[in-house]
């Protein structure tokens, strides 16, 4: 058992809500399932209330990453008899993850994250390719439900397009705010995210795409015809069976990818 870390007050800068509900915490471990031999990163570890009971289902590498120094101290003491536990000081943001990771196994990555970096730390773990086995994130329940979203529902969009495209995304239960100190004001929800071995609507330019899916969420109300002036007209988004009088919200990631595809083949003269 590890020690009890000192009282901490929760910093707004940093977002933080401290996770305390045992019962909670519990159904979280059993959603993340760690297993012997696994390679834990947990982004945000607070004052542990989730890192003991991982590594202690886990028994393997477990490596935090904590940006509030005021927090190390505390989460040293408390798992100063777990030499498999890695406290590192710093911004998951500026993280190497590939590096992280280096020759073990990939990186199953858990975490409480506040609302500020859960997109951009979303798109850095993308980014990390095959370094990360899988997510399982507590976010708010607003972007978890984007995240899970299906086209043509309000909650479908770019964030949506972004994760499903590399990832299979499940969101898996409601969190109250009373599980918290202090108590958010919003609902919390937890998702997993597990990157796709092949992805299946590879995109030729990767960037292309998502620079394709930014211009047509630019103006949810309008159609692609007017969203994506300039870029592809009326007569090739036909050809690809693609109806140019659609609104963005309506479009699958396969739909995108099409696009996408088209423009890069217009180009290069490059094929599927």
């Amino acid at each position: 058992m590890a020690s009890r870390p000192p009282i901490h007050r929760a910093r707004k800068r940093f977002g933080q809500n401290f996770l305390r509900d045992p019962g909670v915490i519990a159904r979280i471990v059993r959603a993340i399932g760690p297993r012997e031999g696994d390679r834990l990163v947990e982004i945000g570890p607070g004052q542990g209330a989730l890192t003991e009971p991982l590594v202690e289902a886990a028994g393997g590498r477990l490596e935090v990453i904590e940006l509030d120094r005021d927090l190390i101290p505390g989460l040293r003491v408390q798992f100063f008899n777990y030499p498999n536990v890695v406290i590192h000081e710093g911004d998951a943001l500026k993280v190497d993850y590939r590096f992280l990771r280096g020759e073990g196994p990939a990186l199953r990555v858990v975490g409480n994250l506040p609302y500020n970096i859960s997109t951009p730390l979303l798109v850095r773990l993308l980014e990390a390719g095959d370094a990360v086995a899988d997510m399982h994130f507590m976010l708010q329940k607003e972007v978890v439900d984007r995240l899970a979203a299906v086209p043509s529902s309000t909650d479908w969009g770019r964030l949506s397009v972004l994760a499903q495209y590399h990832c299979r995304v499940e969101s898996l239960f409601t969190v109250s705010p009373a599980a918290f100190v202090p108590r958010p004001k919003i609902d919390s929800a937890i998702v997993r995210l597990t990157p796709y071995a092949a992805l299946p609507h590879p995109a030729h330019d990767e960037a292309l795409l998502f620079d394709v899916v930014r211009q047509a969420f630019g103006q949810r109300r309008k159609t692609l015809r007017n969203n994506l002036k300039g870029r592809i007209d009326a007569a090739a988004l036909e050809a690809l069976d693609i109806e140019p009088g659609r609104r963005p919200q309506t479009l699958t990631v396969e739909e995108f990818v099409r696009i996408a595809n088209h423009l890069v083949e217009t180009v290069t003269g490059e094929t599927s």
